[in-house]
């Protein structure tokens, strides 16, 4: 589960996004990206994150999975219970 800052004028609150992290990128770099997918009201929602931003309030890892492959973007094609990681 990610929870990140967003500012709208002089405003600020708190998002909380949270789903499966399917790509981790330059991961020992500064410039590490992690991409988490979601289902939302039956669409599939993808958003980067940059892990050291100073948006990012937390991150919190609600489960662990265990795969045999590197990145995960073949669930994408997938839909239903053949879509979530069985722990």
């Amino acid at each position: 589960m990610f929870t990140r800052k967003l500012r709208k004028g002089n405003k600020e609150r708190i998002q909380m996004f949270e789903g499966v992290v399917i790509r981790t990128d330059n991961k020992g770099s500064h410039t590490s990206r992690i991409t988490v997918r979601k289902i939302a009201s039956g669409v599939g929602v993808e958003k980067s994150f940059l892990m050291h931003s100073p948006l990012i309030e937390k991150i919190e890892i609600v489960r662990r999975s265990k795969v045999r492959r590197k990145l995960l973007s073949f669930l994408r094609q997938r839909s239903g219970k053949s879509s979530s990681l069985d722990g």
